[in-house]
């Protein structure tokens, strides 16, 4: 497939099935560069995603998932999901968009093949979302079609329509295969990326930090980060959180040692002496030296550690 990736999208594939009208959006092999990301997003259709080779990840809705060859999953219409091919890696996709609509015309068809049609129709509505292995050889299924569009020879058409019916029957199959197969523990992706946020801020404050710099480490996008920030974090933004974690540092050394203002700011991530002054008075009501003589006189440290 990789001389006409496309090769299948350029037909006008409708099938009916049952009381189903199903029609091909989209039939391609497509390939991830290492590191390529395809932000959240969804579709209005079916899609079914197989892994042939390479390696990555998907977010479907909010669980992270680790993909390797001969795994696929399912996203539905409005499922929200993310994608991303592993940083030294290259990724392969083989994909199927597919409409699914009831159909408008009376049935007149085989009443086992609605019966079977709909059953699978649900199953397909209601499949989890996680990755599985192909345990039915649903993948091999786009060669053929593939392969009999690219000859064309007599019967390519009804070949290409039915390997369609395949991939969707045996990729059924494949999760009923793992129904009773507990799946492993995953994060909650959320307060995990804000945990490793927050704990790389507070290693590397003394140093200049970037709302990019903690996205990059995270493979997230510095918007995703900033609005994770202010979901999880009382609507603080990057700066102001970096900003209070560099000030408790602050106030740790004007509490416990002599060293001047510009030396304290040095080591504090903060531009110069002057800066952290007009920073700490804004915030505190206060000046760095004030502060220090309030606490050598045993007065009240007004200052919260973040």
């Amino acid at each position: 497939m990789r001389e006409k990736p496309d090769a299948l999208e350029r037909l006008d594939l409708r099938i009916r099935w049952g009381a189903y009208d199903i029609r091909v959006l989209r039939f391609h092999l497509t390939r991830f560069p290492p590191g390529r990301t395809i932000a959240f997003h969804k579709h209005d259709e079916y899609e079914f995603h197989f892994i042939p080779k390479g390696r990555g990840k998907v977010i479907l809705v909010d669980k992270e998932y680790a993909l390797k060859p001969g795994q696929f999953y399912l996203t539905g219409p409005g499922v929200l999901h993310y994608q991303e091919a592993h940083p030294q890696e290259a990724m392969d996709e083989l994909c199927l968009h597919i409409d699914i609509r009831k159909s408008e015309e009376a049935v007149q068809e085989d009443a086992w093949e609605c019966a079977e049609a709909e059953a699978c129709i649900k199953k397909l509505a209601n499949l989890p979302l996680y990755p599985v292995q192909d345990l039915h050889g649903a993948m091999q299924r786009f060669l053929e079609a593939y392969e009999a569009c690219a000859a064309n020879f007599s019967g390519s058409y009804i070949t290409i329509k039915q390997n369609v019916i395949q991939i969707l029957l045996r990729a059924i199959r494949a999760y009923d295969s793992a129904g009773g197969i507990e799946q492993l523990p995953t994060k909650e992706m959320k307060s995990y990326r804000y945990d490793r946020a927050i704990a790389f801020m507070r290693a590397n404050f003394m140093h200049p930090l970037t709302l990019e710099d903690v996205a990059e480490m995270l493979l997230l996008s510095p918007r995703q980060l900033q609005r994770l920030f202010k979901e999880l974090h009382q609507g603080l933004t990057f700066t102001r959180i970096l900003e209070d974690i560099r000030l408790a540092h602050v106030c740790q050394e004007l509490r416990g040692g002599s060293s001047s203002i510009e030396q304290i700011a040095g080591r504090t991530g903060f531009a110069s002496g002057n800066y952290l002054h007009a920073v700490f008075r804004k915030r505190y009501g206060m000046t760095p030296s004030e502060y220090r003589q309030s606490n050598q006189l045993g007065g009240n440290n007004y200052v919260q550690n973040l």
